[in-house]
């Protein structure tokens, strides 16, 4: 059983902000599965120090607009 991350994000946001990019638009851009794609998005993985800055490549921003890790922890 894998134990989901602590890990939140602003994916879905960030996707919809972007003119609503689909999780397969976005995971062809990274190269990765819609399906990761969907894990990452639903906290139950977390990317790759990697593909996280691919990730806030593609949009635009830094690593803290698009992750966060909860306070305390």
């Amino acid at each position: 059983m894998v134990k989901p991350t602590r890990v939140t994000n602003r994916i879905r946001a960030l996707r919809d902000e972007h003119g609503d990019m689909t999780q397969g638009q976005l995971a062809d851009a990274l190269g990765v599965t819609r399906q990761t794609v969907n894990a990452i998005e639903q906290g139950k993985y977390s990317p790759s120090l990697e593909v996280a800055f691919q990730i806030a490549r593609v949009f635009g921003v830094g690593l803290d607009d698009v992750f966060q890790y909860p306070d305390g922890a």
